[in-house]
């Protein structure tokens, strides 16, 4: 007699994964607010998934999660200066060195939104802190070709930023 498969969890995969994307959205689109929101979307799309339910589940949420984070920061307008400045001045930094640092993450921002969208979700989680298999689970890729692709993403951030912003 064959046993059934086991129903999805969907709880358990919410308390789970929740917490980290929503970080990981927010390392997008710098709003934590709108971030827990885009990843209750997320989750909620994981519900109505079931193709994605199951061991993959957990990549397919982080795959997911990027991508929702880049279109969000690609269908937004620019950030007003207001914004910038008190996204920036957390760290206790001067008002200039505020403004050096909100440009710097607007332009960040920007190139990433001009990358392909393969080059963008790595660096974004690799920079999220997943490791080389989580990444290449959340990307369905072979983990011994993460380092390489990601080599390859950054030299194109790199060459997109000189392209836009010069050396700096």
């Amino acid at each position: 007699m064959e046993a059934s498969p086991r129903p999805f969890d969907f709880e358990a995969a919410f308390r789970e994964h929740y917490a980290r994307l929503a970080r990981v959205i927010a390392r997008v689109i710098r709003d934590p607010a709108r971030s827990e929101e885009l990843a209750v979307e997320v989750l909620w799309k994981l519900w109505r998934t079931p193709a994605a339910h199951g061991e993959q589940a957990g990549g397919w949420l982080y795959r997911t999660a990027v991508r929702t984070g880049l279109n969000e920061l690609r269908s937004r307008g620019r950030v007003q200066r207001h914004e910038q400045l008190a996204d920036a001045t957390d760290g206790g930094l001067n008002p200039e060195q505020a403004h050096a640092a909100a440009q710097q993450q607007e332009q960040v921002r920007a190139v990433l939104a001009a990358l392909d969208s393969r080059q963008a979700e790595l660096l974004l989680l690799r920079g999220s802190g997943l490791s080389y298999a989580e990444v290449a689970a959340a990307l369905e890729l072979n983990p011994s070709s993460v380092g390489t692709l990601l080599a390859r993403a950054q030299q194109a951030f790199r060459k997109e930023y000189i392209e836009r912003y010069g050396e700096q």
